[in-house]
């Protein structure tokens, strides 16, 4: 376990008798790159902006290396933003740009000079110093926002959405780029994202958060591989979520068949949810012992057809190399290891559109 460099405690925040953190609990470690991820309205803004400093509680602690800073201004936290929207000066160069902070604390010239150099080396700009940051392409002016931040030496280096305004390939460019700069850098990233890949390209640990709650914290493996909750499952990746039951340990029913899984601990006879990668469900010939549905439509992705296949009254995505085309039979299959077994919460199949509808109201 690494050195804890911000602790979170019973955070709530209010706006107009509405509540928009409910009780979060999270901290963040030294050097490491943590993600908040969640949809729209479900407070991760407001989470990141309470850790600058630009809002303040309603209730509980913010602590800084070990300190309550709940009252410590912005300025006074040795915590920089980067914002969706970069604010960078278009009277100033690429050089100006970044050196606005260390020339607004009086460093020493030639200090500044050598960070400034330092800072164009990390983010790849090396040659930029003296260009109109007007002329830039949006990766460029991303990357001079990033280096505005970096120097000035914060701990935590929070980013809000900054990718949201690039083009499809630019940002899984700098998806790559971020996480090499957060690493070389040595920083602590606290980053903002609704997008699901983004967050498994680029975390260490991702916090997933839903109607101003954490639901679930852990590496991008555990949180894809083993989600705690249907919420969890349902917004990360593509799922089959299916109501099941848990016959007894290491065997759960689904699909009018049973199956073998590796759960336990769930009691007998008890109402579960069952997770399906697409990924992972298996096609085959149609076969006595295994549910067996017809194909209702296939999709070709470049990788893989994806397939939906009406199974005993269900719809089950499906991912594979091989196509079976519209109208055709098959039977499915999963190994054991790859049947994800949760208690019921809210977004259980049964209870989903209902959930949904909630979250789209705090949105």
């Amino acid at each position: 376990m690494g050195e804890h460099i911000l602790e979170l405690s019973g955070i709530y925040k209010t706006f107009d008798g509405m509540d928009v953190l409910n009780g979060i609990d999270l901290y963040i470690e030294k050097n490491e790159f943590l993600t908040l991820l969640g949809p729209s309205g479900c407070g991760k803004t407001t989470l990141l902006r309470i850790i600058g400093g630009f809002l303040t509680p309603t209730e509980g602690d913010i602590f800084y290396k070990g300190k309550r800073i709940n009252d410590v201004p912005p300025h006074k936290r040795n915590i920089n933003t980067v914002f969706q929207r970069y604010a960078l000066f278009p009277k100033m160069t690429v050089g100006e740009n970044i050196a606005f902070g260390p020339n607004i604390k009086k460093w020493d010239k030639k200090k500044i000079d050598r960070d400034v150099d330092e800072m164009l080396e990390l983010v790849s700009l090396r040659g930029f110093r003296d260009r109109d940051v007007t002329t830039l392409s949006g990766g460029q002016q991303q990357r001079v926002a990033v280096a505005r931040a970096l120097i000035n030496k914060p701990d935590i280096l929070l980013l809000d959405e900054p990718l949201g305004a690039l083009d499809l390939k630019l940002r899984k460019e700098m998806q790559i780029e971020l996480k090499r700069i957060q690493q070389e850098s040595g920083i602590t990233f606290a980053y903002v994202t609704h997008d699901q890949e983004e967050a498994l390209t680029m975390s260490d640990t991702i916090v997933v958060m839903n109607g101003g709650r954490i639901q679930q914290i852990g590496t991008p493996q555990d949180i894809y591989n083993e989600p705690k909750n249907a919420f969890v499952a349902d917004f990360i990746g593509d799922s089959n979520i299916l109501c099941a039951t848990m016959v007894r340990d290491l065997e759960v029913s689904f699909l009018g068949r049973s199956f073998e899984c590796i759960d336990r601990g769930f009691g007998e006879n008890t109402p579960v949810d069952v997770v399906l990668r697409p990924e992972d469900v298996v096609l085959n010939p149609v076969c006595e012992g295994s549910p067996c549905g017809e194909v209702v439509s296939s999709i070709f992705k470049g990788v893989h057809y994806e397939m939906r296949i009406d199974v005993e009254g269900e719809t089950i995505i499906a991912q594979s190399t091989i196509n079976c085309p519209p109208g055709s039979r098959v039977s499915i299959s999963v190994l054991p290891e790859n049947i994800q077994v949760m208690h019921k919460s809210e977004m259980s199949p049964d209870r989903r559109i209902k959930a949904c509808d909630k979250v789209n109201l705090e949105a």
